[in-house]
Protein backbone atom coordinates (compact mmCIF):
# COMPACT_ATOMS: atom_id res chain seq x y z
CA UNK A 1 0.00 0.00 0.00
CA UNK A 2 1.07 3.63 -0.67
CA UNK A 3 2.22 5.26 2.23
CA UNK A 4 3.38 9.23 1.36
CA UNK A 5 0.56 11.33 1.19
CA UNK A 6 0.73 12.10 -2.78
CA UNK A 7 0.11 8.69 -3.34
CA UNK A 8 -2.51 7.79 -0.56
CA UNK A 9 -4.42 11.02 -2.61
CA UNK A 10 -3.75 9.27 -5.96
CA UNK A 11 -5.22 6.41 -4.46
CA UNK A 12 -8.36 8.53 -3.56
CA UNK A 13 -9.35 10.49 -6.76
CA UNK A 14 -8.45 7.33 -8.96
CA UNK A 15 -11.40 5.52 -7.01
CA UNK A 16 -13.17 8.23 -7.88
CA UNK A 17 -12.55 8.19 -11.25
CA UNK A 18 -12.97 4.68 -12.22
CA UNK A 19 -16.34 5.41 -10.66
CA UNK A 20 -17.31 8.34 -12.61
CA UNK A 21 -15.86 6.35 -15.40
CA UNK A 22 -17.62 2.86 -15.25
CA UNK A 23 -20.80 5.09 -14.32
CA UNK A 24 -20.48 7.10 -18.02
CA UNK A 25 -19.83 3.73 -19.96
CA UNK A 26 -22.78 2.01 -18.37
CA UNK A 27 -24.55 4.56 -19.39
CA UNK A 28 -23.47 4.93 -22.93
CA UNK A 29 -24.20 0.87 -23.48
CA UNK A 30 -27.73 1.41 -21.97
CA UNK A 31 -28.54 3.71 -24.41
CA UNK A 32 -26.14 1.85 -27.24
CA UNK A 33 -28.28 -0.87 -26.16
CA UNK A 34 -31.83 1.17 -26.27
CA UNK A 35 -30.84 2.39 -29.79
CA UNK A 36 -30.55 -1.71 -31.31
CA UNK A 37 -33.35 -2.71 -29.55
CA UNK A 38 -35.55 -0.19 -31.15
CA UNK A 39 -33.52 -1.22 -34.54
CA UNK A 40 -34.51 -4.77 -34.37
CA UNK A 41 -38.10 -4.02 -33.72
CA UNK A 42 -38.02 -1.76 -37.11
CA UNK A 43 -39.41 1.05 -35.12
CA UNK A 44 -38.14 3.95 -37.18
CA UNK A 45 -39.87 6.36 -35.84
CA UNK A 46 -38.61 5.65 -32.09
CA UNK A 47 -35.14 5.21 -32.82
CA UNK A 48 -35.04 8.86 -35.09
CA UNK A 49 -36.45 10.50 -31.71
CA UNK A 50 -33.81 8.67 -29.52
CA UNK A 51 -30.66 8.91 -32.40
CA UNK A 52 -29.94 12.25 -31.69
CA UNK A 53 -29.09 11.78 -27.60
CA UNK A 54 -27.67 8.07 -28.62
CA UNK A 55 -24.77 10.46 -30.79
CA UNK A 56 -24.78 13.16 -28.12
CA UNK A 57 -23.78 10.18 -25.57
CA UNK A 58 -21.12 8.36 -27.81
CA UNK A 59 -19.69 11.82 -28.61
CA UNK A 60 -19.52 12.74 -24.85
CA UNK A 61 -17.57 9.58 -23.92
CA UNK A 62 -15.09 10.18 -26.82
CA UNK A 63 -14.32 13.30 -25.80
CA UNK A 64 -13.68 11.75 -21.70
CA UNK A 65 -11.61 9.42 -22.78
CA UNK A 66 -14.17 6.52 -22.42
CA UNK A 67 -14.07 5.17 -25.69
CA UNK A 68 -11.73 6.23 -29.03
CA UNK A 69 -12.78 8.47 -31.48
CA UNK A 70 -12.19 5.71 -33.97
CA UNK A 71 -14.94 3.25 -31.85
CA UNK A 72 -17.55 6.32 -31.52
CA UNK A 73 -17.28 7.00 -35.07
CA UNK A 74 -17.81 3.64 -36.22
CA UNK A 75 -21.22 3.51 -33.43
CA UNK A 76 -22.49 6.37 -35.20
CA UNK A 77 -22.11 5.35 -38.32
CA UNK A 78 -23.31 1.44 -37.70
CA UNK A 79 -26.48 2.70 -35.63
CA UNK A 80 -27.11 5.56 -38.98
CA UNK A 81 -26.94 2.67 -41.83
CA UNK A 82 -28.93 0.46 -39.87
CA UNK A 83 -31.45 3.31 -39.00
CA UNK A 84 -31.48 4.34 -43.01
CA UNK A 85 -32.57 0.24 -43.97
CA UNK A 86 -35.71 0.38 -41.70
CA UNK A 87 -36.14 3.71 -43.13
CA UNK A 88 -36.01 2.90 -46.33
CA UNK A 89 -37.76 -0.08 -46.21
CA UNK A 90 -40.88 0.65 -45.61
Amino acid sequence: MANTVSSLKRVRVAERRTAINRLRKTRLRHQIRTMRRLLEKKDAPGATQVIPATFSLVDRAAKWGIIKKNTAARYKSRLTLRLRAISTAK
